[in-house]
């Protein structure tokens, strides 16, 4: 007697989307989002280094194809041309990926976009553990890098209610701003929350007795789904989403983390320098005294295959988030 083995994952599982099979999605919110925008603001430009395809930067070049500029595999002249573009009262959407965007092209950013405050939106594809494709490719540390800079907003979306409602938000701040793009069929999630998103705000999605969830970006739907499988073990818990990190809506997290449950952050970062290390700076100037548990990605350069394989090695799966909880709480 034989037992039936797993399928083989293929190759395009490298590239595959994290969401789960049968969940709601919507195709390309992103590139829906910039079109609608642009059709109310003729100021809207875009702009990519030869990725328009692969960060749904290709549909708003094909319904505008006089405001879009391809800039080939070149980083610094996207940002700088964007900067330009800036500076004559355009408003460019710049998109690549994100560690392009983050390792190549960190000085036109900061010099030629956020010390003049420039109205320029970097659009940055793959973040985190989004592909397997390996550390050239995985932008697992692209906000401990961009945190430092000054004047730049950064934000990390669940879902395709949070990219739909922040493209026109960005648009109309002032300032350089920073998205990690989620693309393709993208995640529906947050439409069950009453929730709307806000530049700047963090939002309580749910309530809970026993611990508090911090989270961002993907790791929002992953908190909500380890949310209810907890509460089969009796365990209720409370999720916060801070979609965007910088700047941080303390006030509304340190409401929640002031209290005497268990406090976890949840990303698809590095654990160095991103949302876990923003709550607990928050904290301790706070003085509040409390413990942070972060789920994040590991200090280090991480492994190519196939995503659902590295999700639940590096812990970003809801397997793993169940059992860190429980162990936490044992």
């Amino acid at each position: 007697m034989t037992t039936a083995s797993k399928p083989k994952l293929k190759t395009s599982a490298m590239i595959a989307s994290f969401v789960d099979d049968g969940q709601k999605t919507t195709s390309a919110p992103f590139g829906h989002a910039l079109v609608k925008a642009a059709r109310e603001n003729d100021k809207i430009v875009g702009l990519s280094a030869d990725l328009a395809k692969y960060t749904d930067m290709h549909i708003f070049a094909q319904e505008f194809p006089e405001r879009f500029f391809q800039m080939g595999m070149a980083e610094q002249l996207l940002l700088g041309a964007a900067a330009g573009m800036a500076e004559t009262g355009l408003v460019p959407f710049a998109s690549t990926y994100s560690v392009f965007a983050a390792r190549r092209a960190y000085d036109f950013l900061c010099l030629d976009i956020a010390e003049p405050n420039l109205n320029v939106n970097i659009i940055g594809g793959l973040p985190g553990l989004t592909t397997g494709y390996g550390p050239s490719h995985q932008a697992t540390e692209d906000m401990a890098i961009f945190r430092g800079i000054p004047n730049l907003t950064i934000v990390d979306p669940c879902d395709s209610i949070d990219i739909e409602q922040a493209v026109p938000q960005l648009a109309a701040s002032d300032g350089p701003t920073y998205l990690r793009l989620l693309r393709g069929k993208v995640a529906t999630v947050l439409d069950e929350y009453d929730y709307t998103f806000e530049l700047g705000k963090a939002k309580v999605l749910r309530g809970g007795n026993d611990v508090v969830f911090v989270t961002s970006g993907l790791m929002t739907m992953r908190a909500l789904q380890a949310a209810d499988r907890l509460a089969e073990h009796n365990v209720d818990v409370a999720v916060v989403h801070t979609p965007t990190i910088k700047p941080f809506d303390a006030e509304t997290v340190l409401a929640e983390v002031n209290t005497d449950r268990l406090v976890v952050t949840l990303e698809n970062h590095t654990v160095i320098g991103g949302l876990f290390e923003t709550v607990a700076s928050a904290v301790v100037t706070a003085g509040l005294g409390k413990r942070v548990v972060p789920i994040a990605l590991p200090d280090q350069f991480l492994d190519a295959g196939a995503l659902p394989t590295l999700h639940e090695r590096y812990g970003l799966s809801t397997d793993r988030i169940v059992a860190k909880v429980l162990g936490e709480l044992a």
